[in-house]
């Protein structure tokens, strides 16, 4: 658990660590530079609890202290916490018991819950909705490029898992996302579940709201990159579909990287145009193209049902030949 300048939260936090009816957990809370009494109220609760251990992070930033975390740590299960966050008091008991009896080769999960929900964006609690949806059929890895759908404080692995599918190891931001990407590359599968396991705190000051590493450009580059080393196929013709922010964004990057790629949208004003000496083309030009690979910004719910339905038309399959984005 890495911390940082959270005193305000900290106690209820740990608190609700110590409830936890699983009573055979290790927690390694590493400070990362607190300009509070953060520091000061972990020490106390290690000097009363052996089982907590604190360090101060010999780096800088979440990675860095996730880095240590886990290097102090001696469990056979791994999981992850947040310091502003709060734990149901079963949630340790039920993700080990699910993850441990299904055994090696998957991912444990359960449902998430922001609180308060006072002044909450609706963007926060259409994201609880969608992945708390996901997760309860265990289908969180189907619309992997969306958003990120394993939650970083909210899962559970094997070490043996956790340390083949790269660990805390890549310094990339954002870290929980990009582990999830990594999880799915490992083969993990996930674990149903309909409990709520995590309850969120929303606050002005939570890092994913402010840092630079969890701004919107941040999220594009990653889901991108993980694309072009896991999914693409230069064999396969690479489409993409929609001209707006996000669409512009992953333009770009293909461009920068020099990945041929065709350029579709739907606005008629587009078509026939230039962006970034790209010419715009009309969707029929799917249907001149034998196989493809499809990279969808386009957002429209009723948009991506009449993508789906052409390109699986066309023999196409989800998660191999196209990937919806947002």
């Amino acid at each position: 658990m890495p911390f940082k300048n959270t005193s305000k939260y900290l106690v209820e936090c740990i608190q609700s660590i110590l409830e936890q009816t699983e009573k055979d957990w290790e927690l390694i809370a590493v400070d990362d530079h607190s300009k509070d009494s953060s520091f000061d109220i972990m020490g106390q609760f290690a000097t009363k609890d052996t089982r907590i251990q604190v360090y101060s992070n010999s780096g800088k930033g979440i990675v860095a202290a996730l880095q240590l975390a886990y290097s102090k740590s001696k469990g056979r299960l791994i999981t992850r916490m947040d310091s502003d966050d709060v734990m149901p008091n079963q949630k340790l008991e039920i993700l080990s018991t699910n993850l441990q009896q299904k055994g090696k080769g998957h991912l444990a999960t359960g449902q998430v819950q922001y609180f308060p929900k006072t002044n909450m964006g609706e963007g926060y609690q259409s994201y609880e909705d969608w992945l708390n949806d996901l997760t309860k059929e265990g289908r969180n890895f189907e619309d992997l490029y969306k958003e990120c759908v394993i939650p970083s404080p909210c899962w559970m692995v094997f070490r043996e898992d956790f340390d083949l599918c790269g660990g805390f190891e890549p310094n990339i931001y954002p870290e929980d996302y990009d582990l999830t990407f990594r999880f799915y590359q490992g083969g993990l599968k996930v674990i149903p579940s309909s409990e709520l396991l995590h309850l969120w705190r929303d606050h002005e000051l939570r890092t994913s709201r402010n840092h630079e590493n969890y701004g919107y450009e941040s999220f594009v580059e990653l889901k991108v990159y993980h694309f072009l080393n896991f999914h693409y196929n230069p064999k396969s013709e690479l489409i993409l579909w929609g001209a707006g922010k996000m669409g512009k964004n992953i333009a770009e990057i293909l461009i920068q990287s020099k990945i041929p790629f065709r350029w579709i949208c739907d606005n008629p004003l587009k078509i026939g145009k230039k962006i970034y000496k790209q010419e715009m083309l009309p969707w029929k030009v799917i249907e001149e193209i034998p196989h493809s690979q499809n990279m969808i910004s386009i957002a429209s719910p009723e948009a991506q049902l009449k993508i789906r339905e052409v390109l699986e038309s066309k023999d196409l399959e989800s998660m191999k030949d196209f990937f919806f984005f947002c």
